[in-house]
């Protein structure tokens, strides 16, 4: 027995061999001819990838090809265009504040917010103290002219009598020379406050002082601002104004650019504007000023574009995008946004493949983006056949773990 037992064991040590050897051969060759699982496929590619290639491969099922797209790689015509994100305001140029000329204290104010008013239309009258002692002073020029004028008269026909002397006479004449220019120079200082000469000649007839100074509106537009109040005190130039009036037909759009891109803007230049108010519209304008400094802590530069908004739809403080072509369109290879995927590491890739079923993964450079297209600038040839739509389905399979 004990020599039978030594004679057979390298028979069985040979068996177990053999057995081994063609288990191994079977897995190897169900990885060449593609009877691998797409994840176990993964891991072969990826393995190879850190030696030998760059390219990671996936073998897809008749039903894995059908849930994805694949197309032509083509061309597509990109603009060449810079935006930034600003805010609407009104034209500045078009919007007056309205301050009296004078001191004073508010009468009546007539214009209420929102209103849509016409040049020189009155917007509201003070108690001017300034006005006041103008009128006062005419009612006393004219009292005067006409004293004087009654002794001129006299003295005319006392003359011819010898009544008055000749000394006398002539007194009488510069006298109302000089009060007839008193009186011109009174009625022209209440002129200056607006008044007409029909106001002026119904105060010397009534002998009565109109003390409310009025306050017109110096263009046509609309109230977009009203701090009148009656009682309140006005000053020239002194901040709240009692009204604001605005040319509504054209806004401001304020936006903040990044500095690097400043060279790209020029005035004039067609501006696309948008606001999330209404979606879908584009508010066309114009660049009218690049502001000479940069905010040191954005590094931005202030854009100003005017907007063209003839129905009043956009309100001064809207969160506002512009967009300005600054060249030419330029023709690129592109293909659509789904069918380019970003790795994990910040890499942007797509998908290959010469026969729709061998599927292999690039990396490539991606540029501009526009209506749902990239452009490619490296990394896929025109004429090539690459996924167009679920590329990142395939990504995520690379992912997958490994079917036992």
């Amino acid at each position: 027995m004990g020599s039978r037992w030594r004679s057979n064991k390298p028979v069985v040590v040979l068996v177990a061999v053999v057995a081994i050897s063609i288990t191994a051969t079977l897995l190897a060759v169900g990885y060449i001819h593609g009877q691998a699982t797409p994840a176990n496929t993964a891991q072969l590619s990826n393995a190879d990838a850190k030696g030998s290639t760059s390219e990671t491969a996936l073998d897809l099922t008749a039903s894995q090809v059908s849930s994805i797209k694949i197309g032509t790689v083509g061309t597509y015509m990109f603009p060449v265009e810079k935006d930034a994100v600003g805010s609407i305001d009104f034209d500045g140029d078009l919007s007056v504040p309205v301050f009296p000329d004078y001191q004073g204290t508010i009468i009546e104010a007539l214009g209420q917010l929102g209103a849509e008013v016409q040049k020189e239309e009155t917007l509201y009258t003070i108690r001017s103290p300034d006005l006041i002692q103008a009128e006062s002073t005419l009612i006393a020029a004219a009292a005067t002219y006409e004293l004087t004028n009654k002794e001129l008269t006299r003295a005319k026909d006392l003359k011819g009598t010898n009544g008055v002397s000749e000394r006398e006479f002539e007194q009488a004449i510069s006298d109302q020379q000089t009060a007839e220019g008193a009186l011109k120079a009174a009625r022209d200082a209440v002129r200056v406050f607006g008044k007409t000469d029909a106001d002026i000649d119904q105060m010397i007839a009534s002998r009565k002082i109109d003390p409310a100074l009025v306050v017109r509106s110096p263009i046509t537009g609309r109230i977009t601002a009203r701090n009148a109040q009656p009682g309140f005190l006005v000053q020239p130039g002194n901040d709240p104004a009692p009204y604001v009036v605005s040319d509504v037909s054209k806004k401001w759009m304020l936006a903040d650019a990044i500095e690097s891109d400043v060279p790209f803007f020029h005035l004039g230049q067609e501006v696309q504007v948008t606001v999330m108010a209404y979606p879908g519209r584009v508010f066309k304008g114009t660049v009218s000023k690049i502001y000479a400094t940069v905010d040191a802590s954005t590094h931005r530069v202030t854009i100003r574009s005017d907007v063209i908004d003839p129905r009043d739809e956009l309100r001064p403080g809207m969160l506002a995008n512009f967009v300005i072509q600054v060249q030419k369109p330029i023709e690129s290879t592109a293909i659509p946004a789904n069918g380019v995927v970003r790795e994990g590491d910040g890499t942007m890739t797509a998908w290959v493949t010469s026969d729709r079923r061998h599927f292999v993964q690039r990396i490539v450079s991606t540029g501009l983006r526009r209506d749902g297209q990239v452009q490619i600038l490296a990394g896929l040839q025109r004429g090539e056949l690459a996924v167009t739509d679920g590329a990142v389905f395939l990504s995520n399979m690379l992912e997958a773990p490994p079917t036992d």
